[in-house]
Order: C-alpha cells, then structure tokens, then sequence
C-alpha cells in the first residue's frame, strides 16, 4: 500500500467559532475527532507510512496522533499542491495517496477502492468521486465530468481522496499552490482518471455538516 498524506493544515474558516481554538481536524463528529475517522480509514485500509501536515494550532493536532505518525508542519500555508511536495522526503518518490481530514466514509475503505483500480501505465492520478446530488455536504454542481480520462466540468464531486504520481509537483514554480495546478497538466496528457465511490461521504466543512455526517455514519 502506498504512503498516506492527511491534509490537516487548512484554517476551518467556514466552522466560524468551533476553530476559534481548535483546529477543524480535532472537531469532534459522532464522538471521535476528525482526523480520527481518517486514521481509521488509513489503519483499515493497511497503509504503514502516514504523514500529516499541520499550520494552526499544530500542538492540538501533534498532541493527539500516535508516535509513528510523521508531521510535516508549514510555518506558512502552502495549500494542497504545495503542502504535499513539502512533505515528499517523508512520503518517498511515489506513487502517493492523499486524503482530506473534513470528511466521513461509509461502504467500501476509499483507499483501499482506490488501490484497487490504480493502473500507472494509463493513470498519473486516479480521483475518488461521487455524483454531486449523493454527496452529503457538498456544494456545487460538480467538479469533474466522469469520462476516461476525466474533464472539468460535469456533475461528479471531488471526495478528497486520490493516488497520484508526484513527481510533476517539481516542475510548478510556485511554492504554494493547488493540486489542481498539477490535475489541469494531467487533464492536458490524458492521463487523470476518477472512479465512483462505493459508499457514502459527507463534507464536514460547515457547522451544519456536523450533524448530517453523524445521521451518515450511524445509518
């Protein structure tokens, strides 16, 4: 299985006073920390090499990981491009899964869904996606359009969950900045690829998820 990166750095804007003094992935959902559901997404699915990158209130979030997780900590926001290439020396050469820590999973591990149908002859990153209208939490009218390879546009929803080849990330002048910097290359190549989520997500970017992820994971 490859090495995991967690996107655990963002602000938690959107949560208003709930990130006042705790970062998003500590917010607590169904009685568990954030990046908590994620770990065990992580654990379930046999990754070994975790990485978790972190920029507000990184004591909260390195206090509570397990001692064989690595922390890539940003003194300044690199986004999620920026972010993962900051943290290749923990992660290795590739390929690399990434993983957002503002959201719950029902039904198949997506890592494990992910690793599954990972082809690097055809593939330079393989996205996890849900049709907008069955993403909890999600708005928008969708992110990409489901082909092969994948196109912008369309009503399928980003999950925040992928593997990926990261070496295009050296070649983006720069220092912080999205990954869809890199996915717009690969579209341009023919070589970005998604697949349908078996199973349920909710988005816990707003107050008001917090709740609907909950009805999610105990129905």
């Amino acid at each position: 299985m490859p090495p995991l990166m967690l996107f655990a750095a963002g602000l938690g804007t959107r949560m208003g006073a709930l990130t006042a003094d705790c970062p998003k992935p500590m917010i607590n959902v169904a009685g568990r920390p954030l990046i908590d559901h994620a770990l065990s997404v992580a654990r379930d699915a046999g990754v070994r090499r975790i990485v978790v990158n972190t920029h507000y209130l990184p004591d909260r979030i390195t206090a509570y990981l397990p001692p064989d997780i690595a922390v890539s900590h940003e003194p300044d926001l690199l986004e999620t491009g920026g972010g993962l290439r900051a943290a290749l020396p923990l992660l290795g050469e590739g390929p690399v899964m990434t993983l957002n820590t503002d959201a719950v999973w029902t039904g198949v591990n997506p890592l494990t869904q992910l690793m599954n149908a990972w082809d690097p002859e055809r593939m330079d990153a393989l996205l996890l996606l849900l049709p907008a209208s069955r993403a909890t939490g999600y708005r928008g009218s969708g992110d990409f359009h489901l082909g092969v390879p994948l196109a912008r546009g369309g009503d399928h929803a980003y999950l925040g969950a992928q593997i990926l080849k990261p070496g295009g990330l050296n070649g983006i002048a720069q220092r912080a900045f999205s990954l869809n910097v890199l996915w717009d290359r690969m579209i341009g190549e023919g070589r970005l690829h998604g697949i349908v989520h078996d199973g349920g997500w909710c988005d816990v970017g707003r107050p008001e998820s917090i709740p609907m992820a909950e009805a999610l994971l105990h129905g």
